[in-house]
């Protein structure tokens, strides 16, 4: 897995220019088994990746849900993604931490997954206090529905007391959120603050830079929307098959030449 890169993330090319390269995928682990104790300890010697299955089994037993959960709560130096069968499919859901490529089953609720985060943590020597954090969680959830349902003020009041307790987990996805209820309101200017500093926290993060470039281009600086949108897909070259990023490119491109027009 490529290691977090701190320095900025700024395309010298044009926005418009394909992205041939991606970053290189991972073999298939071979977790070794896991003793049933919830409360082994788990070393992790260095880089740190969450897989959870996906599969048949795990899946009936409640592991999108799991993903889910363990992407809202992780640090940001901690990846979650999904995978496939992992084994030991009674014991589901399961998920496999690497490096070590250590396997953990019954993992189908929120605390059972903060407990996991606070363990992975502590091994790394790192703290992560799972109430904090699940109390974290919830206000985001609660600062998002608000927003869906366009009360904008009061999502932004929610997201705020999230970010007020300051979690070791989701701090990045919290600041993402409140950019976008700030950029709704009209305060474009927080919102850019809001979302650079999710980028800060989390530099691989790819929506905290979609994020500055939707700041970026509601205060007209088109040329640094571009480079924010082209850090976006450094990061993550994908998002280009996104209906909402390529709106967004468009959107930019007809910004970009009625300034060329008008020049």
């Amino acid at each position: 897995m490529n290691s977090f890169n701190s320095k900025p993330l700024l395309n010298p090319n044009p926005l418009f220019f394909s992205i041939s390269k991606s970053s290189p995928s991972i073999s298939s682990p071979n977790p070794r088994p896991l003793k049933s104790s919830p409360h082994t300890r788990l070393i992790i010697k260095s880089e740190i990746e969450i897989r959870v299955c996906v599969n048949r089994s795990c899946r009936k037993q409640g592991s999108r849900q799991t993903l889910e959960i363990l992407s809202d709560l992780a640090p940001a130096d901690i990846s979650v993604n999904s995978a496939g069968c992992l084994g030991g499919c009674g014991a589901g859901p399961n998920l496999v931490v690497l490096p070590d490529c250590v396997r953990i089953g019954h993992c189908g609720t929120a605390a059972r997954a903060s407990e996991i985060l606070s363990e992975i943590c502590r091994s790394s020597g790192r703290s992560f206090d799972p109430a904090k954090n699940l109390e974290a969680l919830a206000l985001r959830k609660k600062g998002e529905g608000e927003m869906e349902k366009g009360n904008l003020s009061e999502a932004e009041v929610f997201l705020s007391q999230a970010i007020d307790l300051k979690p070791s987990g989701g701090l990045h996805i919290i600041y993402k959120s409140r950019s976008a209820a700030r950029l709704a309101m009209g305060n474009n200017s927080s919102a850019l603050e809001d979302a650079k500093e999710a980028s800060r926290i989390a530099p691989r993060y790819p929506q905290a830079y979609i994020c500055q470039g939707d700041a970026f281009l509601a205060m007209e600086e088109y040329d640094a929307a571009e480079n924010a949108y082209s850090s976006a897909l450094l990061v993550d070259p994908a998002i280009r098959r996104s209906k909402s990023f390529k709106a967004r490119v468009a959107k930019l491109q007809e910004k970009l030449s009625i300034t060329d027009v008008s020049s």
